[in-house]
């Protein structure tokens, strides 16, 4: 098993890795509009950068042609403003209604609700038109831009919320929080995990359905998104909020159904276990045709027993 210290090496590479193209995304010709100000404070409060970290494993993994680097990069980027969003957002009064987000005031406590909302619309807006761009140079990205859109959508992330909210103060069964989390999380995660795959081989829709590694990389995905929430879960009971960095104890103040309160919290331990069972299952299926998973590995450990 690998150490926290090689996890915190991991995490601090790739926030070095993905801040320059992070910082280029808005010029300095709009930085005094007060939307782009709201949108930045999100983008640079902190967070550990999980999803473009994922985005740069499976680069490293499966030994892409290094001149993808950058272009891998540009859609970490993309990902992580559209995950930024989804949070400002989240946050707002009308959702989880939250006061604190990476150990800092959210977004809407800072700047008012009304230039949090337009922030998050700003990000996601952003982050579409980005993906544009660089389609118009390369069409051979459409799948792996319109896919990515795809997450962040109804089939995606959109409806995991939708459910979410449609399920508050409600007794829902493991299986549709399962479905919930697996969009709501999950989605997201899987863009992270497979979109480099996607751009390596210029791949189109049908080619991805019967594609090993693709289904591989996808199935790796909903593990660690599922064992990723089922933690958070966890720690929303067992944590505080200074070493979190956001509030504690608010899924049972909004009465959410949760893998722990439709588990218990030892049956939620047990289910995380069997996630991280089924992701190291698929990192030793990828070992045995010779890639390299020890980082992964390191993040699977790293998922299992995070403290925020």
């Amino acid at each position: 098993m690998m150490g926290k210290d090689d996890i915190s090496i991991l995490i601090k590479d790739a926030e070095e890795w993905i801040l320059p193209e992070l910082e280029s995304v808005f010029g300095s010709s709009v930085s005094d509009d007060i939307t782009v100000k709201a949108a930045s404070y999100s983008l640079f409060a902190g967070g550990k950068r999980l999803r473009p970290l994922m985005m740069r494993l499976t680069s490293k993994m499966l030994v892409l042609d290094e001149t993808l680097d950058e272009d891998v990069k540009y859609f970490a980027a993309t990902l992580e403003m559209i995950h930024t969003y989804s949070l400002i957002h989240d946050d707002l009064p009308a959702m989880d209604n939250d006061d604190l987000r990476r150990g800092k005031p959210t977004c809407h406590k800072v700047y008012g609700e009304g230039i949090a909302t337009l922030a998050g619309d700003l990000l996601l807006n952003t982050a579409m038109e980005r993906m544009f761009k660089i389609c118009e140079d390369k069409p051979g990205y459409i799948f792996a831009s319109s896919s990515l859109a795809s997450n962040a959508g109804l089939s995606g992330m959109i409806g995991g919320q939708s459910i979410d909210i449609a399920s508050s103060d409600k007794k829902i069964s493991v299986e549709l929080l399962t479905d919930l989390q697996e969009k709501k999380t999950g989605a997201l995660i899987e863009a992270a995990v497979v979109t480099p795959y996607y751009l390596s081989k210029n791949m189109t829709r049908a080619e991805s359905i019967s594609d090993k590694t693709a289904v591989s990389l996808r199935k790796l995905a909903s593990h660690i998104g599922l064992a990723f929430q089922i933690r958070d879960d966890i720690l929303d009971v067992i944590s505080d909020s200074t070493i979190l960095g956001k509030s504690t104890g608010k899924d049972e103040r909004d009465s959410k159904a949760t893998f722990v309160t439709l588990l218990g919290l030892e049956g939620a331990k047990e289910r995380l276990g069997s996630e991280l069972n089924s992701i190291k299952e698929i990192l030793a299926g990828f070992k045995e045709q010779g890639f390299d998973t020890t980082d992964y590995e390191t993040l699977s450990d790293y998922l299992g027993d995070r403290d925020r």
